[in-house]
């Protein structure tokens, strides 16, 4: 058998005993904690995420090597949505844009950015409110409800001061929908220390961290679902914001690290 082959009997009889390579025994060993980090995001994370999670695992693999495993094995990141076009609009008349795309800012509660969007249930539109602070990205108020009524957004904003509790005022930007433009709205910035911010009508870059957030839930929560009922799309959605979101989804413009996390190394 050995001669037919043309390879050393020695050879022959260590493949026979080890028919693996060190090196695929450990792409195998590497392979299942490169799939328990995809399961773990629900299969949101593409290899850089990944290669973040076994970095803090302990692992010394290199991020291309992570890479070409996940391709040769068909794992990818789940996506769904295109990206919004751009769209020039005009200033508001109510409140001017006092944010003016300063996405990056220095201290936590220094400004907020708020949106609405919504979800499909069998038994009619849930719309979903947050309010995000731009430090950490972190969802600091959301609100959910059946209608667009402005009790909607006043909510998401009162769980956010509820929450962060700010000592000094808080720069607050939205849109230019006509919730954020409702007499509820602008006495509950004055009675809080809130200065009301609104984007160009229009214009979907002016709210561009909102925007993303709504984004990577439907991209990577939602996916295109209709769920049957309220109840169950409302339970989904804390579940994304309050365990996944918040606590352990990686987030590129932090570093690599979830909200809460770079919120407790910046304490």
């Amino acid at each position: 058998m050995c001669r037919v082959l043309q390879v050393a009997r020695s050879g022959f009889y260590q493949w026979l005993h080890k028919p693996l390579s060190d090196r695929a025994i450990d792409n195998q060993r590497l392979l299942a904690q490169i799939l328990a980090s995809y399961q773990g995001s629900s299969g949101v994370y593409g290899a850089p995420r990944v290669f973040l999670d076994l970095r803090e695992a302990g692992e010394t693999c290199g991020k291309n090597r992570v890479a070409r495993l996940m391709k040769e094995h068909k794992i990818k990141a789940l996506r769904g949505y295109k990206a919004p076009r751009v769209i020039a609009g005009r200033p508001s008349i109510l409140t001017p844009n006092k944010l003016q795309r300063e996405f990056t800012v220095d201290r936590p509660d220094k400004s907020w950015v708020t949106d609405i969007t919504y979800l499909r249930t069998w038994q009619g539109w849930l719309y979903l409110a947050v309010v995000v602070d731009l430090f950490s990205r972190r969802v600091v108020g959301w609100s959910m409800k059946p209608t667009l009524h402005r009790s909607l957004v006043v909510d998401a904003l009162l769980m956010a001061v509820w929450r962060r509790r700010p000592k000094a005022t808080v720069l607050v930007h939205s849109d230019q929908g006509s919730q954020y433009g409702s007499d509820d709205w602008h006495r509950f910035c004055r009675a809080h220390n809130l200065d009301p911010s609104m984007s160009r009508r229009g214009n979907c870059w002016d709210n561009a961290v909102a925007e993303s957030f709504f984004s990577s839930l439907k991209k990577e929560r939602i996916r295109k679902r209709i769920y049957k009922t309220r109840d169950l799309a409302k339970a989904d959605v804390f579940d994304y914001i309050e365990v996944f979101y918040n606590r352990i989804r990686r987030h590129t413009h932090l570093g690599g690290v979830s909200p809460e996390a770079f919120e407790m190394a910046s304490v």
